[in-house]
């Protein structure tokens, strides 16, 4: 993409770079990138985080000892 700046727009954005001693094209990208890139993030819905019983909640269950041991078994 290539964008056409009138000279009035060059002229500041090439005097604010000097300032902030970096390039026009650096100074413009940044601008943009938090102009519509970042912005662009906040609207996004925030996926649910999930915890470790939502990653094992098909493993997780109940034993009953008595299935393996007759009459129940000692655990801790």
């Amino acid at each position: 993409m290539e964008i056409t700046l009138t000279f009035d727009i060059e002229n500041a954005l090439t005097k604010q770079a000097w300032r902030q001693g970096t390039t026009p094209e650096m100074l413009a990208l940044n601008a943009l990138q938090e102009r519509f890139v970042s912005s662009m993030e906040i609207e996004t819905p925030i996926e649910k985080e999930e915890t470790l019983a939502d990653f094992l909640a098909g493993h997780i269950g109940v034993l009953s000892s008595s299935v393996h041991v007759p009459g129940g078994g000692r655990m801790s």
